[in-house]
């Protein structure tokens, strides 16, 4: 599972011209699932992503994590994070998750953190051409790969 999480004032979503989901200030992370990815990576990831400490505090260091600054989750899925360019130009996506495997652990990742934020989070539909949209703050950008625990 790889998450690429970006530091946002605010970002929103969009499908067939319509508003899916949007926060203020927090995190858009989007989420890449491939068919090696388990419900253990869901549980580690969420906590790895609630409780990043990225947000500035009184000294503006970056030291406080969403809950600390009453933040916001936007989970965009994103099969493309597992595309292989290793040959020609057209990337390979065969590492990405079907949508068998892949649905559930996108349904599993938002009710994970959801928990773990203690509050709902918004969401992008799975499969659907969205338009995201979204105001760095930083920027900071912060990528995650559940099989590079160590």
């Amino acid at each position: 599972m790889i998450a690429v999480i970006q530091r946002v004032s605010r970002a929103s979503v969009t499908i067939d011209k319509q508003v899916k989901g949007q926060i203020g200030a927090g995190f858009l992370v989007l989420l890449g699932v491939t068919h090696a990815d388990t419900p253990d990576d869901v549980e580690w990831l969420s906590r790895k992503i609630v409780g990043m400490r990225v947000f500035g505090d009184a000294d503006d260091k970056m030291n406080l994590d969403l809950a600390s600054i009453g933040g916001s989750i936007l989970l965009i899925s994103q099969f493309t994070l597992h595309a292989s360019t290793k040959k020609g130009n057209r990337p390979s996506f065969v590492e990405a998750a079907r949508p068998e495997v892949a649905i559930p652990l996108y349904e599993a990742m938002i009710r994970q953190l959801s928990a773990d934020l203690g509050r709902p989070i918004q969401t992008g539909e799975f499969g659907a051409d969205m338009k995201v949209e979204l105001l760095n703050d930083g920027p900071v950008t912060i990528v995650i790969d559940t099989k590079n625990r160590i």
